[in-house]
């Protein structure tokens, strides 16, 4: 399967996911950790990749997002940004409710 075929099936298949370096429990930077910390401080399940278990995906991805760096948080298949995006988010009490609704759209479709 091509690099960029693979992102978007993640992407699709995952209404919620976390493209970042290393896993939520073992964040290999700084930035992945905050983000991650923010994303299961939400209480919702979330999929994650880690990129630098993927290489290809790690190339690709800032292309096919038009974003240069990670951690990335997709959310019903946009992308809603980085680390910085993503902790204003959550301390401006944004991040919680968008999460919610999707995993709770995406319960109901089960």
């Amino acid at each position: 399967m091509e690099t960029l075929d693979k992102i978007k099936q993640q992407i699709s298949e995952n209404p919620i996911i976390l493209f970042m370096k290393g896993s939520p429990k073992l964040p290999n930077c700084g930035f992945s950790s905050q983000a991650s910390q923010a994303i299961m401080s939400c209480g919702e399940k979330f999929a994650y990749v880690d990129i630098l278990q993927n290489p290809d995906i790690r190339a690709e991805l800032p292309k096919y997002a038009n974003w240069p760096t990670f951690p990335q948080l997709w959310v019903d298949g946009e992308l809603v940004g980085g680390c910085d995006i993503i902790l204003e988010m959550y301390q401006q009490g944004e991040l919680q409710p968008l999460l919610k609704e999707t995993a709770e759209k995406h319960a109901s479709q089960d």
